[in-house]
């Protein structure tokens, strides 16, 4: 019989919830945050303390004072400063196992597949429908599972996609008008939420566990406190 792995201190206390195979496993993990910040931000911190081993932080964008209401990353020293080099600059601080790679850039149509190229789940915490459908369609020609998220003021929804299944069309319609975070505004306690749900998910995601929010949209309204699900066909 083989000696038990050995699990670093600083991952103690997610033994039980994973086990020290599991641990290791995301060690060997590379993701891609797209976009930096009231999820993205958030997704990156729970990513990063839970051990994967390499994250790539997308995000052209830089910090203004309305971010200072929600977003983790956004301090009154970061304004004006690129959110995906701060973002890498906070996992750094966090946990220096892991490589975050900041790439200072807004996904669009035509580096959306190699922005996304190379890893093996992509976090979608973007806020525009045209940059969704671009980063869903690369993911579907790499064949990689992405890990949507999107909140409107009291509202947020969470759906995992992986290659072959419901497509990002059936979700969203198209990419006509605005997102609704325009109309309803953006509160921190949503995106704390949401974010949660699509760490949650990548990490199954990487460690292949049952469960995920696949085929499925899972709603969420924090104004009545109420959790629900849409299947997609």
């Amino acid at each position: 019989m083989g000696t038990p792995m050995e699990v670093p201190n600083r991952y103690i206390r997610n033994v039980e919830a994973l086990s020290a195979q599991e641990s290791a496993s995301l060690a060997a993990k590379r993701v891609a945050v797209v976009g930096c910040g009231g999820l993205g931000g958030l997704v990156v911190e729970a990513l990063a303390r839970i051990g994967v081993g390499y994250l790539r932080v997308i995000d052209g964008d830089v910090f203004e004072e309305s971010n200072l209401n929600r977003q983790l990353l956004c301090t009154e020293d970061a304004l004006g400063r690129e959110k995906a080099q701060v973002a890498a600059e906070r996992v750094a601080a966090v946990n220096s196992t892991v490589e975050a790679e900041p790439v200072v850039a807004l996904l669009e149509e035509g580096n959306a597949r190699g922005l996304l190229d190379g890893v093996d789940c992509v976090v979608d915490c973007l806020d525009n429908l045209e940059a969704r459908f671009w980063a869903a369609h690369a993911c579907q020609e790499l064949g990689v599972p992405i890990v949507y998220g999107a909140i409107a003021g009291w509202f947020g929804q969470v759906c995992t996609v992986h290659p072959g299944d419901v497509s990002f069309v059936n979700i969203y319609g198209d990419t006509e008008g605005e997102s609704q975070h325009v109309h309803l505004g953006n509160l921190p306690f949503t995106a704390y939420v949401v974010s949660a749900v699509q760490a949650a998910e990548a990490v199954k995601v990487l460690l292949d566990r049952p469960g995920q929010i696949r085929n499925r949209l899972l709603m969420i309204d924090l104004l009545d406190g109420s959790f629900d699900e849409v299947e997609l066909r």
